[in-house]
């Protein structure tokens, strides 16, 4: 479908048959969306255009209502016209090519350019002849097409005088005096058009009507603008005085043509137009391969209407720079051969033919002769005021008045890796785009999108190794393309011939770089690689010896990223390449020590403040640092890193990183050293963490015989009791956790002292003790609070959720869960946080919303899935396994109970094995299966009893009461139910009313069997 607004609104077919946009309402919605075919117009806009300050009293829905109008009305004109008119945030878009548009078609006609002057004729006289009127015609008083009317119009007036001169060079005076009278009279102040149309008069022998015509332009613009003619116009009239033939004819203007379509830029070019028009030299700098020329050129072709007398560009990286003398000279000829002159010694014949021009000169690839552009930009800019300079460079050119538009690389893909969202990031449709060209056949898809992800993040987005990767798709495929960017120079080069010999491969791009550095930049760009994720400063000059002067010289040269942070970062492709330099140099192996030292170092001070009030910051300092110290351990500091990282990996929740990092370590290391017994105790920490089906007790016993010293042993009980304390033998549990209590007190370490409280706490809960479970929460929780750590705050209000939720207090414990949940997000703490949105369900599956509480569950669960914190995760599936129950679905509940009771198995974890069988027993009692409930409940009591936990008794007893009951033993059920009651009430944990559910519904079938009713409202055993 194609449409048109070089005249009043039109819509046509492709085979040009005219669609019909009835009502006012729907083709003024059209009009606004062809002022910026492709993009999205917000809906504000929308709404301002449709109806300005009287709008609908429901304005979005009645705009919904047009745009379905327009839809339908498109689709009725030509099938699949109703996708045209797309939602695309932040409102809608006419969803069609720039070419499917008159005006697009029009303007990309300007950007091109001819070889000779009949074929330029032709070329500007088909754009033209594309014009059926004023630009939108139909809303020539709209204000929504005001600045899309003057821009067309300002590029119309550029055309018929570019169209005008073509036709001179052919001779055609007499009929390019005609064409131009009425122009000229509608336009009486446009001197480039004027100067057309009196040379015209000139040459057509009609020297009269040119003076005349001369002199009153001079008294219009005197009496309107306070103004003379123009130099041009000046010189023009002399030559018409002498009789000479007039001026010869202005170099036309030259762009390279573009070959593909500019991906992803659409706002850098709305960026450097803007800059261009409020300033007059902008430089676009960024690192080689990321685009500038190509964003350059789209640039000036966009505004060649803001440049009626003229749009040139210079390629400078053909200048010869190897002779200082010359290169200055060499930098006015290339210009001066790009305006078509002949003379070119000080730029002064430059200046001359630009002087009294509005024209842009855009100086392509100046970092080579950076100093003699400099100079000649700034000297042209001075002399001709009209003239404007649009620049690129890998550094500035440094002079007053210049302006920056730094060119990042592609927006790179998040984290969704589904095509569609994919699709969303400027470096993948490129990649897509290219890839497809070059491989038909190829597509973005659900088995592809993993890889080209991955692709585009290793290459940075740089548009030119995206393009070049994009060439080796068809003889390797996205995986195996992706899977060899560990030696990328080999795969991206001879990807790609024509053009410049510095952009043809990867490291000819970044060896263009590498040559404009001074040695010392040399040094300090390749002494960088061996950072990874980037530096601080700081770190720079520790490890590089690399002062701030140099990395703001390497900055400039686009070859370091300063982030908005302050840190110094290299792209991969430039860190792999700096470090081929470093391993030339012979320096890698010593950079790579210093390194490790360096970042070792500040693992141990981070270990210090994490315990503790500046636990924040040094958790934001590890995460911003987390590549390096990933990448230390090559420079080889022994269990020091690994040790002092131990905590910072438990706090995120990274525990299979850690365990990682710790086999390493300690396969390195196999010498016995207190490091490495600490190392082994960190290692069966994590195991525990993470593992799956492994014998916790079995583990703690092996890392704990190792130990001698006192406080490291009893630091070695507490975290292995702690990590997996509701897991192994319980009492032995607590007897450790008791031990180690003892030894923090005797050394006055209150931080491990609070700790271990706080583990106390919860072990109170396995055998029932409530008063001792609430004292040491509260004693840990004051003592946390005035060591300011949030960790600890958290660990010790877990025990007091667990007691307010056991005496029935639920108000009080969504409280705490939340506050909980607050700062376990605020720190980044994932584990904690799924712990307490699994409890949070729990409180709301005890408060009866159920709804709330499954999906409380299921986001705990993914958090935990995510971080693989098996704890967590155990918590929240038996969670959803108890809201299932409660909802009756007892299929899906017996799923989640049954998916974790393999795992508890395989830890030792009898507690919580006790009561996954408790549900399941009551699951097949609820079924009516006596046989399996009794055998459950049976297993589910010898769990609880090799615990002894009092509640976990009372439980499986009342499920053993409920088995009986169902097969007809209503005395011995009533009798169970009895004995549960007596232990709840001994260990002060009467069953609260809202988990009272299972007890009632077996004491109700008791009642009905016997009619007899004990005095708390239970059945009463028989007599």
């Amino acid at each position: 479908m194609r449409f048109g607004v070089l005249g009043p609104l039109a819509v046509w077919t492709d085979a040009g048959a005219p669609v019909r946009v009835p009502e006012a309402k729907v083709r003024t919605l059209l009009a606004v969306l062809l002022t910026e075919p492709g993009r999205p117009v917000p809906v504000d806009r929308l709404i301002d255009a449709l109806w300005g300050d009287r709008p609908p009293r429901n304005p979005l829905g009645t705009l919904q209502a047009r745009v379905s109008q327009l839809r339908k009305a498109l689709e009725e004109g030509e099938p699949g016209g109703r996708g045209l008119v797309a939602a695309r945030p932040p409102g809608y878009a006419l969803d069609t090519a720039p070419e499917a548009v008159d005006a697009g078609r029009f303007m990309a006609a300007l950007g091109r350019e001819a070889a000779d002057p009949l074929a330029r004729k032709r070329l500007l006289g088909d754009a033209l002849a594309l014009w059926r009127g004023p630009a939108f015609a139909d809303f020539a008083d709209a204000g929504f097409a005001r600045t899309a009317i003057i821009e067309l119009e300002e590029a119309r007036l550029a055309a018929l005088e570019r169209h005008a001169q073509a036709r001179l060079d052919l001779g055609e005076h007499a009929a390019v005096a005609a064409e131009l009278a009425a122009p000229a009279a509608d336009h009486p102040l446009r001197e480039r058009l004027h100067a057309l149309h009196l040379r015209a008069l000139h040459l057509a022998g009609r020297q009269g009507e040119a003076l005349a015509g001369y002199h009153a332009l001079r008294e219009r613009l005197a009496e309107e603008l306070g103004a003379d003619p123009s130099p041009e116009l000046a010189a023009l009239h002399l030559s018409m005085l002498a009789g000479d033939g007039v001026p010869p004819p202005r170099p036309a203007p030259r762009l390279p043509a573009a070959l593909d379509e500019l991906i992803g830029r659409a706002d850098a070019v709305e960026r450097g137009r803007a800059l261009l028009a409020e300033h007059r030299l902008v430089t676009l700098t960024g690192p080689g391969g990321v685009g500038k020329t190509r964003l350059a050129v789209e640039i000036a072709a966009r505004s060649l209407a803001e440049h009626p007398d003229g749009v040139w560009m210079v390629d400078l990286a053909a200048v010869d720079d190897s002779a200082d003398d010359d290169t200055a000279g060499g930098v006015a000829g290339q210009v001066a051969r790009a305006l078509g002159l002949r003379e070119e010694s000080a730029g002064r014949p430059i200046a001359d033919a630009l002087r009294g021009r509005r024209a842009l000169l855009v100086l392509d690839d100046c970092e080579r002769v950076l100093e003699p552009v400099a100079e000649l930009a700034g000297r042209l800019l001075a002399d001709a005021p009209g003239l404007r300079v649009l620049a690129t460079s890998r550094e500035p050119l440094g002079i007053a008045g210049e302006r920056l538009q730094v060119v990042p690389p592609l927006d790179l893909p998040g984290r969704d890796a589904s095509p569609d969202a994919l699709r969303e990031a400027g470096a993948v449709r490129l990649f897509v785009a290219r890839a497809a060209a070059a491989s038909p056949g190829f597509a973005l898809d659900g088995g592809t999108a993993p890889w080209v992800a991955a692709i585009c993040r290793r290459l940075d987005g740089l548009p030119l190794a995206l393009e070049l990767a994009a060439t080796r798709v068809r003889a390797l495929g996205v995986r195996e393309l992706a899977a060899r960017l560990d030696d990328r120079f080999r795969v991206l080069a001879d990807g790609r011939r024509g053009g410049p010999a510095r952009q043809r491969t990867l490291r000819a791009v970044i060896d263009w770089s590498w040559d404009l550095l001074t040695a010392p930049e040399r040094v300090a760009l390749r002494r960088l690689a061996v950072h990874a994720g980037g530096c601080t400063p700081a770190a720079a000059e520790a490890v590089c010896g690399t002062g701030v002067e140099v990395l703001a010289r390497l900055v400039d040269r686009s070859l370091v990223v300063r982030t908005e942070q302050g840190r110094y970062r290299l792209l991969e492709s430039v860190a792999a390449y700096a470090l081929e330099r470093l391993r030339e140099a012979g320096e890698e192996d010593e950079f790579r020590r210093r390194h490790a030292v360096h970042y070792t170092g500040l693992a141990e001070r981070a270990a210090q403040g994490l315990r503790g009030p500046e636990q924040g910051h040094w958790l934001a300092v590890l995460d911003e640092e987390a590549a390096n110290l990933g990448a230390a351990p090559a420079g080889g500091t022994g269990f020091r890193l690994v040790n002092a990282l131990a905590w910072y990996w438990y706090l995120r929740g990274r525990f299979e990183e850690a365990r990682r990092a710790f086999t390493a370590a300690l396969s390195a290391h196999p010498q016995a050293s207190p490091a490495r017994t600490e190392a082994a105790t960190w290692l069966t920490a994590f195991t525990m963490l993470v593992g799956e089906g492994v014998d916790s007790e079995e583990l703690r016993q092996a890392a704990l015989a190792e130990h001698d010293d006192p406080l490291a042993r009893a630091k070695a009980e507490w975290l292995l009791s702690h990590v997996h304390w509701a897991y192994g033998d319980l009492a032995m549990n607590e007897r450790r956790v008791d031990r180690a209590l003892a030894v923090f007190q005797e050394r006055g370490d209150r931080w491990f002292t609070a700790a271990a409280l706080a583990t106390r706490a919860k072990l109170a809960v396995g055998h029932g003790d409530l008063a001792s479970m609430e004292r040491d929460a509260v004693r840990s929780a004051a003592l946390f609070a005035e060591l300011g750590d949030p960790w600890g705050r958290l660990e010790a209000s877990d025990a007091l959720v667990r007691h307010a939720e056991i005496t029935g207090a639920y108000t009080e414990a969504a409280r705490l869960l939340r506050d909980g949940l607050r700062l376990a997000e605020e720190m980044g703490m994932w584990p904690e946080a799924s712990f307490r949105l699994a409890g949070l369900g729990r409180v709301a599956l005890l408060t009866g919303a159920l709804g709330e509480a499954r999906d409380l569950h299921e986001r705990a669960l993914d958090l935990a899935r995510r971080h693989m914190a098996r704890s967590a995760e155990e918590f929240a599936e038996v969670g959803l396994g108890l809201v299932a129950r409660a909802r009756g679905d007892l299929a899906a509940a017996e799923a989640h109970l049954r998916a974790r009771l393999g795992w508890l198995r395989g830890i030792g974890g009898t507690a919580g094995i006790a009561f996954v069988q408790a549900q399941l027993g009551f699951i097949a009692e609820e079924r009516g299966d006596a046989a399996a409930a009794l055998a459950l409940h049976t297993e589910g009591l010898a769990a609880a009893r090799a615990v002894g936990d009092p509640r976990g008794i009372a439980l499986a007893l009342e499920g053993l009461a409920g088995a009986r009951s169902l097969a007809g033993e209503h005395g011995a059920a009533a009798g169970l139910l009895a004995e549960a009651g007596s232990l709840r009430a001994a260990a002060g944990a009467a069953l609260p009313p809202a988990e009272r559910r299972d007890v009632e519904r077996i004491a109700g079938r008791i009642r009905g069997a016997s009619g007899v009713v004990a005095k708390d409202g239970g059945p009463a055993p028989p007599g």
